[in-house]
């Protein structure tokens, strides 16, 4: 019990008081851990939320609720965009991932693993764009132009 404490702890410290989100290929490379990829099975312990049309993870012990679902509407805060993450099975694409974990789903990880990246651009999640940061990078990008 502690240690779902410590590990809820620290995603919520990472989120911080401006919503930071995890980069764009480990969220997919999370989404895919979950919910599977072409050949690769979605995760046995994924769950379908009987309050909403989303999905949680039933391995966790977080629960069936609004801040547990892995993937939301475009531009909410979802579980997978937290920048500290575990997952149970210490699958790729979390913080506590292990390739030499003892885990009941050996054959995902590997087939996870070895996932061709190439096949990331079909993957079609989003992360919701933080305007300040945005209009930073655009003044940034003019003066790199300009110069």
């Amino acid at each position: 019990m502690f240690n779902k404490i410590v590990s809820l702890a620290l995603s919520v410290a990472s989120r911080g008081i401006k919503n930071t989100k995890i980069d764009l290929e480990t969220k997919k490379l999370r989404y895919i851990s979950c919910f599977g990829f072409s050949e690769i099975s979605p995760c046995s312990k994924l769950k379908k939320s009987k309050k909403s049309d989303f999905y949680y993870c039933g391995g966790c012990g977080c629960g069936d609720h609004s801040h547990t679902h892995l993937i939301k509407n475009p531009g909410e805060y979802s579980k997978l965009d937290y920048p500290v993450l575990n997952c149970p099975l210490n699958m790729p694409g979390f913080s506590n991932y292990d390739p030499n974990s003892p885990n009941t789903d050996l054959e995902r990880k590997k087939l996870i693993e070895n996932f061709d990246f190439e096949k990331f651009k079909f993957i079609d999640i989003t992360i919701s764009v933080d305007k300040e940061k945005e209009e930073i990078l655009e003044q940034v990008n003019k003066i790199i132009k300009n110069s």
